[in-house]
Formats: structure tokens, C-alpha cells, sequence
């Protein structure tokens, strides 16, 4: 092995090291080291655009990954400029690189392969019709966005970012179709319990034993399939997935995880499923035999049984296991028949005698027959044979790690081939690999077995654990319910955030309560479920319960800071100074570049009045995060505040850009056409947010509004009746519906309204007023100079208004209440 080509293999270990123990900045150097050796390797460009990206160097990651991405010659290359392309908000030429690749990633499904020491370090085709998705979005393509979004879905639906891209875009999602199991989740559950890659959760301890090729247990045969297919996938197999299967006559197993002592690679072109081991760097076979020579508990005996020595009637039999029950069983003559124990195949593709010859050598000279004279001088040559056979057994593992290292190109399949030639050379014509049949090869007796009868042996007589037997009992899904239970409580959980998720962004904030509440507890106490059940009582207006929901927040997770500038505006619109300004400070010495921070400090300004710091605190905020459309809208307000209609429009359509479906930005737009006196602008862009949240109170009374002052009074009612029924306590609806009621010579139902209005805000000066003003038009002159007696205590100011109003009662004064004079 070449220095170059193993300097290059433990670069790449050293990456994976760094990477997944989260020091990006040393994997970053040393993917720069590989990448000076191998400037041509894909890999080794994937790896180096794959630490800028994860270091947040988007630029540097699409330099890295052009070359390889724009030409689709690498997967890994084309799913990181893609990523690098969404945050350097090149969305058409990411999607269209990804779009080239399809050939790389279509068909892949790595759904139920992650565990905790292995990884697939290529995406798959769900991963890639997400990222996609996001592209597509991001560029305004909505169509095609939810179409990637969905095919996402339909191959895992784990996958969250792509549900929420669907609810956020507004698309019609039902997740009672979304979360729940599928035949392929079924399959590759069945697949990968019946190759042995169980969850940890419900395997044993005692398989460690049944996985290590070195240690040998009682029915522990490395060529019965039977045996094998129960858990040991990976006991003498070299990366190929048929080889024993060609040898043993069986399905073939699926890809074991002893490939992962070789080098991984990320070109989906070469190999298409590939693992990287994390912690295992040399495979699993070399850890286990090094954590042979630190586990006291692993006996060490069976590791020197290389050859079978015959029995001596004399002596006692040696102390050692056999490999299969079968050597329990046979007589003393049969056991004379046996010899050496295959060596594993990666070690050598040749079987070898007992001086250490290759079998092909010792084939043309029959080995003589073997006396119990002869048996005591062999142990010492055994115990030579195991010295060396295990030097050249590492040797051979570390020579064959490298040197896949750089031919990782090479199908598996035509390593199966080579290796399957080789193991057929040593076997017998005809027969099946066995123990038995074996050790005759390796001590040159090729001549057929003769039994008692004089005939000659069938290939029918070998030992039990190869004979044909009924089909072991596979691990399938059945075979252990609880993994199926498992992941229908998983899913039932998606479902149901899922469902309160969907509702949310829909504005149906009574329907996502709901959903939230139906949560176990221990799930519904989580951070982002209580933000979640925060922002659906903001949604409805219900100020007090939602800051309760984010105080339980704040106790559980002092640290959490998103949807803060949620809670920060449930405050403002409370008036709680002292507690708004002790959250802005809060989150300030938390993390000052977060951009709810800022928002939360220019809530607090704005609460004092100080609206030119409020302004500066959300364009900080803006500068952290350019698509926070809320910190848009807010900056909006907050020039009205100072009359600064242009500047505020314009923050509102930045609003809008960032979010289109931000129906704040469009209410903000028609806020200010309103204060314009363009009506029929302000109409139109209260429409547009209304259209989008159709359970806003709010937006209907807004509208409503604006329709009263166009003259256009029927349609104006039936506004705040919309809005009444959206939100029986929205009192500012039934206010102007009162007006309204007045002015079209409903003076009872008017007044019925303001009384409703009235319990509910004892204390407002102005709705006594509207009171008396009903009870005027009813001539009822004694409940009116009640109530406007009652008004003139409440508001001294009012006093030369309602002075003018009783000098004229017989004159009709109800215009002068329409809700042209009345504020929202």
C-alpha cells in the first residue's frame, strides 16, 4: 500500500471523526488536506463543500461543489450546491443542478438505515424532493413546490420540514393521510429485521457473541445459512451481498455492515447504499478483535482452534468448542476425518493446510492417514498456524480497508465474482460448503467418502447444520410487535401536531387548540408545543391565556427564544411595561444577534412611546434575519406612528415579498390607504388579508369600515355580522354594528348592542354615550340623561359635547355617530 493512497483513506476517517463530533472547523482542515491530494476525487470535493456548508460558508460550499454538481457526475456535489444555492438565494440554478441528478437519487429510500453508529452520507430521493421543494418555493413556483413537497411524503413521511413547507405555502393537507403506515415502511422494516439490523431496542446483549467471527458458540456454523440468516449477516461476507449466498445455495442477505471497514465514499454513482460506521472507523470485525484483547468476559480458547485434532482413545479429547453441534454427535472414526476450520475469506481467498500453504499447492500430493501417534507434534504446528494466520488475518483486513479506499467505484458485485472463483477452487466438485467437506480440502483428501456399504457418499451426507432442513423462523414485523406498535404511536403523535400545525396556519386557532390538547402530556408540555398553543390564543385575540401558556413556556425552558416576538406583542397589546421590558432584557443577555431579541426590544420601545429606537430595534432585526416578515410589519406600525405613511408602506410590501401569505403586511397596506382616504384601495388590500385568515374579527370589521364611509351601508352590516359571528366578543364589531343599526332606524337593536358592550366595559366613557344617544332616538329622555350624566363622570371632556347634544334633542343627531368619527 502506497503512502499517498492510506494517507488519503485516514483523512477520511479523520473527517467523519470531526464531523460528527461537531468540530467543524478541524474537519473542515482536514478535508482540505484530502482535497490538496485528491483534486480530482468527487469525494473529496463533496466533503470539503459539505464542511463550508455546515460552517454556514454558502459561498465557498457552491465553488466547491460546482464542478461536479453542474455536470451531475456526484450526488453528494449536486445536494450541497443545491443547499448552498437556497442560502445564497440562487433558487433556480439549485433546483435545476438537482433536477440533472435525478439519475443518482431517484429510487433511493434510506428510511429505518440511520442508527447510531451508522449514517448514509448521500441523501435520498425523499431528502432531494424536499430540498427541491424548498428551491421551488423559495423561487415563488408553488405549484411545483407542492408537488415536491408531496412526493417527499409519500417515501417518508417523517419527513417534517416538507409538511410544514405545505402548510406554510397554504396547500390543502390532510394528515390522516400523510402520517400513518405504508407498505413500504412495512417491507423495509421486515428487511432490515430479517438481516439482522433490528432496533438496539429490542435485540440482545447476547448477540455480540453470534456477530464475532472469533468467537464461536455451540450451532454457531459460518457456512450454515440457517445460522446465519439469524443474526450473523456479516460473519465472513466481504462487502458482497451474494457470496455465501452462491456458496450455500440461498437468498441472498442484504448489504451487511462489514463493508464499513472499508473507506466510505459519497459517490451514489459507484456505490448506491453505503454506510459510514461512525466509531468504527476499521469495521466492526477489527473492533470486535480488539475489544477481544480488553473484555475479560470473551473466552479466549476457541480463537486457537484452527484445527481439529483426532481423538486418541488414550488421552482426553482437548478442552475446546466445536463449531457445530455435529462435533458432538459423529464418532471418533468420522472425527479423524476432519480438519482445519476455514479461515475467514477476507483474510486470504485460498484455504490453506496446516504448514500454511495455499490448498491449490498441497491439492497433487493426498495427505497420508492420519495415526493418534501423530496428533501430539501437530499441536505445536497448530499453534504456529494461528500465530501466523492471525498476523496475515490484520494484515489483510488493513491492506483490503485501504485499498478499497481508493477503488470504491468497483461494483460489489465483481468482488463476489473474484471471491467466488477463488472459494471455489478450494472446494470439492459437487459439494456444498460444509465443515466437514472442508476440512478434507485443506488436508489434500479429495477422494470420495466410502460409507460402510462400500458406496459412495451423496453430497445428502453431510453434517445436519448443512443438511436440508425447514426454513429457520425470520424476524418480521410480526415476529415482534412492539417495533409496529412503536411506530404507529410515533406516527399517531405526528398526526396529531401535525393536525394542530395544519389548523394553525390555516387560522383556525379553536380547531389547533384542540388538537394540541389532545396530546399526552408529557408531549404537550414540550417548548414548541406550548409556543404553538401560545400563538393560537394570540391568533384569537385571547391575550391573557396566551401569556399564561408562554410564562409555563419561559419556566420550563428559560432559554428557548423562538416565537418570542409573539409573546412580546401579547404583551404590548396588554400594556405590560415592566414585564415586556424584562423579557426584552431577558432575551438580550441570551442571545443578542437573534432577531426575536431585537424584535421584543422594539415592542418594548414602542410601548413607551419612543417609536424612532422601536424603528431602529426592527431594522436590526431585519438585518439579522432579511425574510422576518413580521419584523417588517411592525417597523410599518411604527412609522404610521410618526405619520410616515410612504416609509410605512413600503415596509409593509417588504412584508409582503418576504411572506406572501403574511396577511399582517397586506392589513398594514390597506391600513395606511385607509388613512389616505383611497378606499377603495384600503378595500382591496383588506380583502387580500382576509382572504387569506377568513377567522380574523379584526379584518372584517376593517372592511366593514371602509365600506360605511364608501356609503355603501347594507353591505357594511353584513361585515360586522361576519365579524360577530367569527368572534362573539369582538365589541368593537358590535360598536360600529350599533352605529350602523342607528343610522338605518334600528334604534332597539342598537341599543342592544350597546348594552352588551356595556357590561363588558363598565368604565368606557364613550359607550354610555352610545347608550344615550340610543335612548334619545327612542325618546326616552330619562334613561339618556342618565347615561349621559354617568358619561360626563367618566369623561369630564365630554361635557360640552353632550350639553350640545340635549339642547338639540328634537333634532335628529345620529350622523354624527357613524363610524367615520369612531377609531378601531
Amino acid at each position: 500500500m502506497s503512502p499517498l493512497v492510506g494517507a488519503n483513506a485516514q483523512l477520511r476517517h479523520l473527517v467523519y471523526y470531526h464531523l460528527d463530533n461537531g468540530m467543524l472547523e478541524n474537519a473542515l482542515f482536514f478535508a482540505g488536506r484530502l482535497h490538496a491530494h485528491e483534486p480530482r476525487n468527487g469525494d473529496a470535493a463533496h466533503l470539503l463543500a459539505l464542511c463550508n456548508i455546515r460552517l454556514g460558508r454558502y459561498k465557498a460550499a457552491f465553488d466547491y461543489a460546482r464542478p461536479r454538481a453542474q455536470q451531475p457526475q456526484h450526488l453528494g456535489c449536486a445536494y450541497v450546491f443545491a443547499q448552498a444555492c437556497l442560502g445564497l438565494e440562487r433558487y433556480d440554478v439549485g433546483a435545476q443542478a438537482l433536477e440533472k441528478a435525478r439519475g443518482l437519487w431517484a429510487g433511493r429510500n434510506h428510511w429505518n438505515k440511520h442508527s447510531d453508529t451508522s449514517r448514509r452520507h448521500v441523501p435520498d430521493a425523499a431528502a432531494c424532493y424536499c430540498l427541491l421543494g424548498k428551491l421551488y418555493g423559495a423561487h415563488g413556483d408553488t405549484k411545483k413546490a407542492i408537488e415536491y413537497y408531496v412526493e417527499s411524503l409519500k417515501l417518508n413521511p417523517f419527513m417534517w420540514d416538507a409538511f410544514t413547507g405545505l402548510c406554510d405555502i397554504g396547500a390543502v393537507v390532510r394528515p390522516q393521510n400523510i402520517f400513518k403506515v405504508t407498505p413500504e415502511m412495512l417491507a423495509s422494516i421486515s428487511h432490515s429485521a430479517t438481516n439482522g439490523h433490528a432496533p438496539t431496542s429490542f435485540s440482545s446483549h447476547d448477540n455480540y457473541d453470534a456477530r464475532n467471527p472469533f468467537v464461536s458458540a455451540p450451532d454457531a456454523d459460518p457456512f450454515n445459512t440457517s445460522t446465519r440468516a439469524g443474526g450473523d449477516a456479516n460473519g465472513l461476507s466481504l462487502g458482497g451481498s451474494s457470496l455465501l449466498s452462491k456458496l450455500n445455495g440461498s437468498m441472498p442477505p442484504a448489504p451487511s455492515s462489514f463493508r464499513d471497514a472499508e473507506t466510505p465514499t459519497s459517490n451514489g454513482q459507484n456505490i448506491p447504499d453505503e454506510d459510514i460506521m461512525m466509531g468504527e472507523a476499521g469495521g466492526p470485525v477489527v473492533n470486535e478483535l480488539m475489544n477481544e484483547r480488553h473484555a475479560p468476559d470473551v473466552p479466549h480458547a476457541p480463537t486457537r482452534k484452527t484445527r481439529m485434532q483426532n481423538l486418541n482413545a488414550h488421552e482426553d479429547p482437548p478442552r475446546m468448542r466445536s463449531m457445530t453441534t455435529r462435533a458432538r454427535l459423529k464418532p471418533a472414526s468420522e472425527l479423524n476425518e476432519r480438519a482445519d476450520v476455514p479461515q475467514p475469506q477476507w483474510q486470504n481467498g485460498h484455504k490453506r493446510t496446516n504448514s500454511g500453504h495455499s490448498a491449490h499447492q498441497a491439492a497433487p500430493t493426498s495427505a497420508p492417514a492420519a495415526d493418534p501417534s501423530a496428533a501430539q507434534p501437530r499441536r505445536s504446528t497448530r499453534l504456529q498456524s494461528v500465530q501466523s494466520g492471525a498476523h496475515n488475518m490484520i494484515s489483510g483486513i488493513r491492506s483490503l480497508s485501504s485499498r478499497n479506499a481508493t477503488s470504491a467505484s468497483r461494483e460489489p458485485e465483481v468482488r463476489d465474482r473474484r471471491e467466488l472463483r477463488k472459494a471455489r477452487a478450494t472446494g470439492t466438485k459437487g459439494k456444498t460448503s460444509s465443515v466437514g467437506n472442508v476440512g478434507r480440502v485443506v488436508s489434500g483428501n479429495r477422494k470420495p467418502i466410502m460409507d460402510p456399504g462400500g458406496e459412495i457418499s451423496k453430497a445428502d451426507s453431510r453434517p445436519p447444520s448443512t443438511a436440508p432442513i425447514a426454513p429457520p423462523q425470520k424476524m418480521t414485523v410480526t415476529s415482534d410487535p412492539r417495533e409496529l406498535e412503536a411506530l404507529e404511536w410515533l406516527l399517531d403523535i405526528l398526526m396529531k401536531i401535525g393536525s394542530g400545525y395544519r389548523d394553525l396556519s390555516r387560522f383556525e386557532c379553536v380547531k389547533a387548540m384542540e388538537a394540541f390538547n389532545s396530546l399526552p402530556t408529557v408531549q404537550r408540555e414540550t417548548p414548541w408545543v406550548l409556543a404553538q398553543m401560545g400563538k393560537a390564543y394570540h391568533g384569537r385575540a385571547m391575550y391573557a391565556e396566551a401569556e399564561k401558556v408562554f410564562l409555563r413556556l419561559r419556566e420550563r425552558q428559560p432559554s428557548y427564544i423562538e416565537d418570542m416576538d409573539i409573546f412580546s406583542t401579547v404583551l404590548w397589546q396588554q400594556g405590560k411595561k415592566t414585564e415586556l421590558a424584562f423579557l426584552a432584557h431577558t432575551l438580550s443577555d441570551q442571545d443578542r444577534l437573534a432577531p426575536e431579541t431585537w424584535v421584543a426590544l422594539g415592542n418594548a420601545f414602542s410601548l413607551e412611546r419612543e417609536h424612532d429606537q422601536a424603528i431602529k430595534c426592527f431594522t436590526r432585526a431585519i438585518q439579522l434575519d432579511p425574510k422576518f416578515a413580521y419584523a417588517y410589519t411592525l417597523q410599518g406600525h411604527e412609522h404610521m406612528s410618526n405619520e410616515e405613511l410612504d416609509k410605512a408602506s413600503f415596509a409593509f410590501r417588504c412584508a409582503i415579498s418576504a411572506d406572501s401569505r403574511h396577511y399582517n403586511g397586506w392589513y398594514g397596506l390597506g391600513k395606511v390607504y385607509e388613512m389616505q382616504h383611497k378606499f377603495e384601495m384600503a378595500e382591496k388590500h383588506y380583502r387580500a388579508a382576509f382572504l387569506i385568515n377568513s377567522n380574523n374579527d379584526l379584518l372584517a370589521m376593517r372592511i366593514g369600515s371602509v365600506l360605511d364611509r364608501m356609503k355603501r351601508t347594507e353591505q357594511a352590516l353584513a361585515l360586522f355580522d361576519t365579524a360577530i359571528r367569527i368572534n362573539p366578543q369582538a365589541l368593537q364589531a358590535r360598536v360600529k354594528r350599533g352605529h350602523i343599526l342607528l343610522k338605518m332606524g334600528s334604534p332597539k337593536e342598537a341599543l342592544a348592542e350597546y348594552l352588551f358592550v356595556k357590561d363588558a366595559q363598565p368604565d368606557d366613557a364613550n359607550i354610555h354615550l352610545h347608550i344615550g344617544q340610543a335612548y334619545k332616538k327612542l325618546r326616552n329622555k330619562r334613561e339618556a340623561l342618565k347615561y349621559f350624566t354617568i358619561c360626563m363622570n367618566l369623561d369630564p371632556m365630554a361635557q360640552r359635547f353632550i350639553k350640545e347634544t340635549m339642547e338639540t334633542w328634537d333634532e335628529d343627531d345620529v350622523a354624527e355617530w357613524s363610524s367615520d368619527d369612531e377609531g378601531p
